[in-house]
């Protein structure tokens, strides 16, 4: 029933937080972002209960038909938004926490170089740019926002907003 609640939770957050949503049904039928909370709700549940192999099956069916990955092991806190999704990659150690909202083409990854916990901590109420790369074992506190194709390798304190600016100056 939790299970059940929490998805909820999570549909109506989704029609919430996108202008383009008209009713919870329409999120709950058409959004990759919902549908993958889904299959990664239960393959989580799976993974905790180490049924590893069907846990990594369901994700990778998500996968297949959302085209946003999200390894089983992944903590996911409370309502989490997926806009679009198309190309994200969440770690299997990485952690988000609550009323985060995730744009397309954005990576919570590892940088190869560590062995245990290697994917990054997302704090509460962060917003991910689209494009962006949030890697390794690091810290995002709360309330950051990561500008778009922004590359984070360090830790974030609480209430900061993160930009990627090329600036081209021409001479006269």
């Amino acid at each position: 029933m939790l299970f059940l609640k929490e998805l909820y939770e999570d549909a109506k957050n989704i029609k919430n937080q996108d202008p383009a949503s008209r009713n919870i049904l329409e999120v709950i039928i058409l959004y990759p972002g919902f549908h993958i909370l889904l299959f990664h709700r239960l393959a989580h549940f799976l993974y905790r209960h180490k049924i590893l192999f069907l846990a990594r099956l369901i994700s990778q069916i998500g996968r297949f038909f959302t085209g946003i990955e999200i390894h089983p092991g992944a903590q996911i806190g409370r309502r989490l938004f997926i806009d679009h999704g198309m190309g994200i990659v969440i770690g299997e150690t990485a952690t988000i926490g609550d009323d985060c909202t995730i744009y397309h083409n954005s990576t919570l990854g590892g940088t190869g170089k560590d062995k245990y916990k290697r994917h990054p901590d997302i704090g509460n109420h962060v917003m991910v740019g689209a494009g962006a790369k949030v890697l390794g074992p690091i810290k995002v506190g709360n309330n950051v926002k990561i500008g778009a194709n922004s590359t984070v390798l360090k830790d974030i304190p609480d209430n900061v907003t993160v930009v990627r600016c090329n600036v081209v100056i021409e001479k006269k």
